[in-house]
């Protein structure tokens, strides 16, 4: 790896993690909620919110405690960018990767809170994604990996939709939104890309669904957030795939 894209990475990930907290506090909302404005443990109106407008912030203004877990997304998307930075460099693509994962970082934190993947994030990481991409594309010549992107997304939520609607509502609306944006992005890797990290994440959810029944923490009945482990396994796929 080397050190400078790791710091960079690093720095990076740090900083989106920073603005992006006030909107993970806001949004852990169970599905037709509405958004969290006020501090948990005094109530005071949350700083970054229409209450109170103004930058976001870690700590709540009137009792200084913190805006949702201690540094947690804040170190999560610092961990992510500073590997994909490591792992793409100066290709041009690297911005898409990394917000893909930032973004993935706050969804998953949502998900695991309030099982819900808010479409304020999902929908709005589509023109952007598709932008940087586009972008990466005009800058050397890969149209071809452009369509492949737009065509993976197109499948790989489409076959979302469909398992959605024969598994009698375990995989909700925001899992297939986000199947899409996770299908543009293995999609300009490659179709090998796409199918191993589409069946990665089933593996993962699996594997940690029969551990969690075997320790009786959740009854075959229960839901489970899938979420993170579609994001998790694309990131396991792109960063172990060769370049």
């Amino acid at each position: 790896m080397d050190v400078f894209w790791v710091a960079s990475g690093g720095a990076a990930g740090l900083a989106a993690g920073t603005i992006l907290r006030g909107h993970v506090a806001m949004l852990s909302v169970r599905s037709g909620e509405p958004d969290e404005v006020c501090c948990r443990e005094c109530a005071a109106p949350l700083p970054g919110t229409p209450a109170l407008p103004g930058p976001p912030a870690l700590h709540c203004r009137h009792c200084g405690s913190w805006i949702g877990a201690p540094a947690a997304i804040e170190l999560a998307a610092a961990a992510v960018v500073a590997l994909l930075f490591a792992r793409f460099g100066f290709q041009p693509a690297v911005g898409a990767f990394a917000f893909l994962g930032v973004l993935g970082v706050a969804l998953a934190q949502i998900d695991v809170a309030v099982q819900r993947l808010p479409d304020r994030l999902t929908l709005a990481g589509y023109p952007a994604l598709i932008a940087l991409l586009a972008l990466a594309a005009a800058a050397t010549g890969a149209w071809q990996d452009l369509a492949r992107a737009l065509l993976g997304g197109l499948v790989l939520g489409a076959a979302y939709l469909l398992l959605g609607l024969l598994s009698g509502g375990q995989l909700g609306g925001g899992d297939i939104k986000l199947a899409g944006l996770i299908g543009l992005l293995l999609g300009w890797a490659g179709w090998s890309v796409l199918l191993t990290g589409a069946g990665l994440g089933f593996i993962l959810a699996a594997a940690v669904g029969l551990a969690l029944l075997a320790t009786r923490r959740i009854a075959r009945r229960s839901m489970i957030s899938f979420g993170p482990y579609m994001l998790a396994g694309a990131l396991l796929v792109i960063l172990s795939t060769p370049w």
